[in-house]
């Protein structure tokens, strides 16, 4: 659907520009959870509809980390308290969450489990995010994916001064 042609203030522009499209703070920080869990994917996978944010191929696993402007979160309340460009932006948001549906109708036709996550919930509650999306993945597959503390059970904290060493069967004399 072709957008009608928007007029705003340059600084409201400006500011809009900066606005990620991928890679946001969220998104990235569910997925370095997930890759230290032992969970591997692939970033914004064009091949998916929707190119899902983070995508568990081999577990066909998409997740998607949803901003709430963008895609509608508590819109009812929301859509009554736009004030500037209104046609406009109830027109785009409201089509951003048909698709939304239409991607997901797609990927679940396709086998994948889906699940969205809104922005704020990953930056306020990581970890349930991360046990929602390792939930989705098959019991019997979980054997790689690892505990949350599982750095500190491996990897003791060094102290400030180390001191060197030899490991055993050294080849250097002695």
């Amino acid at each position: 659907m072709k957008h009608q042609k928007l007029v705003t203030l340059p600084e409201i522009s400006k500011r809009m520009s900066k606005v990620k499209l991928k890679r946001g703070v969220a998104e990235m920080m569910l997925a370095k959870t997930l890759w230290h869990r032992g969970v591997r994917y692939r970033l914004n996978y064009r091949a998916l509809a929707g190119s899902p944010d983070i995508a568990i191929t081999k577990h066909k696993v998409a997740v998607f980390v949803d901003g709430e402007f963008w895609h509608g979160h508590d819109w009812e309340t929301r859509k009554p308290r736009l004030k500037r460009n209104r046609e406009y932006w109830i027109e785009k948001i409201e089509e951003n969450m048909a698709r939304d549906k239409r991607n997901d109708g797609i990927l679940r036709g396709a086998g994948w489990s889906v699940i969205h996550f809104w922005e704020k919930e990953v930056l306020k509650d990581l970890d349930s995010c991360v046990e929602a999306v390792i939930a989705l993945i098959p019991t019997q597959n979980r054997a790689n994916i690892y505990p949350d503390n599982v750095l500190e059970l491996q990897m003791p904290m060094v102290a400030e001064h180390s001191v060197a060493y030899t490991l055993p069967n050294s080849t250097d004399s002695e």
